[in-house]
């Protein structure tokens, strides 16, 4: 048998068949780039593995516009964006017992614990932040 499975996965591959089809999950509707997925998006998985991998795509944000019937991987989710590019946010600096807050304005999107560039809009030094909620940022010291 071990002599065979050689040539049962090169004529699958051949074939043009994704060895895999089975565990992809697939888009059941036009997912716009931006929106958050939910499970009505996705097509019901046939396997354990796949159910994990869907379950960790719910809630997330498309990246890219993902089509009717095509596969949907990994990296075509991402976090959900909380603070917008231009978006004004409140800039915490941190420091032992001190916390300072200011006004900044976002230069980049990100999500939770994503890194971004914010300009102090007193000083219009630009810091980069982590976003720890939707309108609020700590320096990276």
């Amino acid at each position: 048998m071990k002599k065979f499975a050689g040539l049962i996965a090169g004529s699958i591959l051949s074939a043009g068949i994704p060895p895999a089809a089975a565990e992809d999950l697939v888009a059941v509707k036009h997912i716009r780039v931006g929106s958050i997925i939910s499970a009505a998006d996705i097509a019901t998985p046939k396997s354990m593995e796949a159910m994990r991998r869907a379950s960790k795509m719910i809630g997330q944000e498309s990246a890219r516009t993902l089509y009717q019937g095509q596969p949907i991987a990994e990296n075509d989710v991402r976090a959900p964006t909380l603070v917008r590019r231009n978006a004004i946010v409140q800039m915490e600096f941190q420091k032992g017992m001190m916390t300072i807050s200011t006004e900044g304005r976002a230069l980049d999107d990100g999500g939770m614990g994503s890194r971004i560039r914010v300009m102090n809009l007193t000083s219009k030094r630009v810091i980069t932040t982590i976003v720890t909620s939707p309108s609020t940022v700590v320096a990276v010291l």
